[in-house]
C-alpha cells in the first residue's frame, strides 16, 4: 500500500478503525482482549495516582508545608496523565503489532512510571530528613 492510499476498513469496522488500526489481519480474540485488559490495568493505575494527587493536596494540609504538598500533587497528577496517555498509545502499539504479525514494541509505561514513583519518593525523603533541621 503507498502512503497515498488510505487503508480500507475491515467489515464491520469504519474508516476511524482501518486509519488507526493500519491493515492487517485480525488477531486471536483472546490476545485483543488481553490487550484491553493491560490497558484497563494502566488506567486504573492512573486514575489511582490521580486520586492520590488530589488526596495529597486535599488532606495534608498539617502534614506537609505548601511547597512540598504541591510539589507531591502535582508529580502525581502528571504522572496519571502521561500513564493515561500512554495507556492509549501502548494498546495501539501492541493491536498495530498483532495484527502486522510484527515484534510488540518495547513497554515504556514501566519505566514512566518507576522514575516517576521514584521522584516523588525522592521529594518525600528530602522532605523527612530536612524536617527536623
Amino acid at each position: 500500500m503507498t502512503t497515498s492510499e488510505t487503508p480500507q476498513p475491515e467489515p464491520g469496522r469504519g474508516p476511524f478503525a482501518a486509519k488507526l488500526l493500519r491493515g492487517g489481519t485480525e488477531p486471536d480474540p483472546r490476545f485483543t482482549l488481553a490487550n484491553e485488559r493491560t490497558f484497563l490495568a494502566w488506567i486504573r493505575t492512573s486514575l489511582a495516582l490521580l486520586a492520590g494527587g488530589i488526596a495529597v493536596e486535599a488532606f495534608t494540609a498539617d502534614l506537609f508545608i505548601p511547597e512540598i504538598r504541591k510539589t507531591v500533587a502535582v508529580l502525581l497528577l502528571l504522572l496519571a496523565m502521561a500513564l493515561g496517555a500512554g495507556a492509549f498509545f501502548r494498546w495501539l502499539g501492541v493491536e498495530r503489532a498483532m495484527r502486522q504479525k510484527a515484534p510488540l514494541p518495547l513497554p515504556l509505561l514501566a519505566p514512566l512510571l518507576a522514575v516517576g514513583g521514584a521522584l516523588v519518593a525522592a521529594v518525600l525523603v528530602v522532605f523527612v530528613v530536612f524536617r527536623g533541621v
